[in-house]
């Protein structure tokens, strides 16, 4: 079911516990003059979509706003993305969504996730996403893979296999590998 750019909106707005409409004052107040990246970044990436069949110039217009968005927040995501009502991007920067992946409602995205392709091997392709999903900071997800409903996906974890609704994935714990420290890594110590 095709929803509206202004329902679409409203429900991105609701999930950062904003106004319940979107008109004119809205956009203004929030395109303009907000602070959280998520909201502004939403809005335009909303009506890139809604405009690219509809209106050329209009899309143009919002692509090349999406775009210098894109570099300022540190967002790269495409608007090709099928991304379902309800998204809320929680902090800025290092956020990179393939432009053919797919993504459920009331999905909530950390800083530094990926949702990416892979080219080879029997999970080849782009991910799928479910409703309600929790992405985790530094979180990366490949391939040809669905991920279910309601599923955590913890921070740091790489994903490239089928995850069930209801299940959370989880990076390894970490663990003390050496006793070397950090000797070599640090150039021109004073």
């Amino acid at each position: 079911m095709e929803h509206s750019a202004k329902y679409l909106i409203e429900q991105d707005l609701l999930r950062y516990g904003r106004v319940r409409t979107f008109g004119l004052r809205t956009f203004i107040k929030y395109a303009f003059f907000e602070v959280i990246p998520g909201i502004k970044f939403s809005i335009i990436f909303r009506l890139c979509q809604h405009y690219r069949y509809k209106n050329r110039l209009l899309f143009y217009f919002y692509f090349l706003w999406l775009r210098r968005l894109k570099y300022h927040y540190g967002f790269d995501i495409s608007y090709r993305t099928k991304i379902g009502k309800g998204l809320y991007i929680g902090h800025f920067g290092g956020i990179v969504i393939h432009g053919d992946a797919e993504l459920g409602e009331n999905c909530t995205l950390s800083q530094g996730m990926t949702i990416g392709i892979l080219n080879r091997g029997k999970n080849a392709g782009i991910p799928k996403i479910g409703n309600r999903v929790f992405i985790g900071p530094g979180a990366v997800i490949l391939g040809d893979i669905a991920i279910g409903d309601d599923v955590l996906v913890g921070a740091n974890a790489v994903v490239h296999f089928d995850v069930p609704a209801g299940s959370v994935v989880a990076a390894p714990s970490a663990q003390i590998i050496s006793g070397k420290g950090s000797e070599g890594y640090i150039g021109n110590p004073v």
